[in-house]
């Protein structure tokens, strides 16, 4: 995959792909998105997801299909999601192929948050917004410092009542996996990446996912 920087005298990622598939209304979205009000404000994490389904969108539409919202959403989240099994996403790709699309050069288009900041601040201009702080990088940080926090504690107790000889138990280790099951979609997910990766493939009202 291309470098998400682009070097001096160069065209920047999003440019580039901005131009090769026609997203010319995506440059001022992203704008919008990023230096809104704060509580409609976007993450760069979920404006690069939203630029990426934009170019799967527009790649589809080349290959004569139709897509609706919820197959570039589901199809995004196939490419992309490491909790997707490799079978799937091998039947993913298989489908897209057939149907005209080169998903190896698709894969490769994808940016990253990284590039959608530099597209913003180099390319655009904007400043980043004050008091800019991610609100799920937030929440995320919160969710594993409590998840860590759980696991010491129960460590702890049962390391406790095992050498007060009150249970038998060798030398062990705790896990935990805070899940989320979508009644909808089926989707089923590690919370943590459920937030990074902007939720699940309903699609929400406005049409957004």
């Amino acid at each position: 995959m291309e470098s998400d920087d682009a070097p001096e005298g160069r065209r920047s990622k999003v440019e580039r792909l901005v131009a090769a598939y026609g997203l010319e209304e995506m440059g001022d979205r992203l704008v919008d998105r990023w230096t809104g009000p704060t509580e409609s404000r976007t993450s760069l994490r979920d404006l690069a997801d939203e630029f990426n389904r934009a170019v799967l969108r527009s790649a589809m539409r080349s290959a004569d299909r139709n897509p609706t919202e919820h197959a570039v959403a589901d199809a995004y989240e196939t490419l992309t999601d490491d909790d997707t099994s490799e079978g799937r996403k091998a039947e993913m790709r298989t489908d897209l192929a057939r149907a005209g699309v080169d998903v190896d050069a698709l894969a490769a288009d994808f940016v990253s948050h990284q590039a959608v900041h530099t597209y913003l601040t180099e390319v655009r201009g904007v400043a980043p917004p004050e008091s800019a702080t991610d609100p799920v990088d937030t929440d995320v940080e919160t969710l594993q410092r409590l998840v860590g926090r759980t696991t010491t504690v129960a460590e702890g107790t049962l390391t406790r009542h095992r050498d007060a000889d009150r249970i038998t138990l060798g030398e062990f280790d705790v896990f935990l996996d805070v899940r989320v099951i979508c009644h909808d979609c089926g989707a089923d997910r590690d919370a943590v990446s459920l937030l990074r990766r902007g939720g699940c493939a309903c699609e929400s009202e406005d049409g957004a996912r």
